[in-house]
């Protein structure tokens, strides 16, 4: 049986972090494959049918904080083109579990969070009661309906949805709040 014998572990360890960090360097450049077939599917697919134990039927269920993030590697960051799609498919979402709530007896929130510049960031939540946290209905006190976004393309866009009421706040990014009128309770 062959077995390496290493004189110097840290010599190994060093030449494995330079390896690392090579190859991660490398995957960088490399170009992204796949995008096409990606997008298109963001135009289509309803993530919504993937969720098994998600029924609003059931009389037990309860969600705190449950929410889906649609651009999980982030692409929209620096393009506003490759962030729409993200975006679309996020309230396409709103509105199917829009239609989803109507089969439910309770209080809920459905809310969307955006972040400013940080797509990865941007999700969409659905909250009830729940045996977590005595955490509902959430409030957003703080925030103004005046934009405090700096983002021009994402403002632009708000700006077209008539059917949300958009609350804007500060952190660690400009976000905005949106829900929809008479939709379970308001976050405001």
């Amino acid at each position: 049986m062959n077995s390496l014998i290493v004189q110097n572990p840290y010599a190994m360890l060093s030449w494995y972090i330079k390896h690392c960090q090579i190859v991660k360097a490398h995957l960088k450049m490399k170009k992204p494959r796949g995008l096409k077939k990606y997008y298109q599917r963001l135009e289509t697919e309803n993530d919504l049918k993937k969720l098994t134990w998600f029924d609003l039927e059931d009389p037990n269920a309860w969600f705190d904080y449950w929410h889906l993030h649609f651009d999980w590697n982030g692409l929209g960051n620096n393009s506003f083109k490759k962030r729409k799609p993200h975006l679309d498919k996020l309230f396409r979402h709103f509105q199917l579990l829009e239609e989803e709530t109507k089969k439910l007896k309770k209080d809920f929130q459905l809310f969307a969070v955006l972040q400013d510049y940080k797509s990865e960031y941007d999700a969409l939540y659905f909250h009830t009661r729940n045996p977590n946290k005595d955490n509902f209905p959430i409030k957003y006190n703080s925030l103004k309906q005046e934009s405090t976004f700096t983002n021009q393309d994402l403002d632009a866009y708000l700006k077209k949805l008539t059917d949300y009421e958009k609350f804007y706040g500060s952190a660690e990014e400009n976000y905005c709040v949106l829900f929809k009128k008479g939709l379970g309770i308001e976050p405001n």
